[in-house]
């Protein structure tokens, strides 16, 4: 268990084994997500990517991407198309 100690302008300095288990670096954010009565702080970024991926997830299965070769031409594909369709609406 660490503890902080709150200042009288409502701030508190993380404890370097806080910061090393949130992975924080000086210029990071964290988040308060209240669950109950409890807050748990998170890294924001951490928290970020966790929703990007649960948006995304099935989404390489429904799109047939089985290995990162097949990423790659995906992107090219998708960049082929909006060559296309930038030269097309500019003849």
């Amino acid at each position: 268990m660490e503890l902080a100690k709150l200042t009288s302008k409502g701030q508190i300095t993380l404890p370097v084994a806080i910061r090393k288990k949130l992975n924080l670096k000086q210029g990071d954010k964290v988040m308060f997500l209240e669950e109950g009565p409890n807050v748990r702080i998170v890294n924001s970024s951490f928290q970020a990517l966790e929703k990007i991926q649960g948006t995304f997830s099935g989404e390489a299965e429904r799109l047939g991407l089985q290995n990162e070769q097949d990423v790659v031409d995906m992107v090219k594909e998708v960049r082929r198309e909006l060559f296309r369709e930038w030269y097309a609406d500019n003849d």
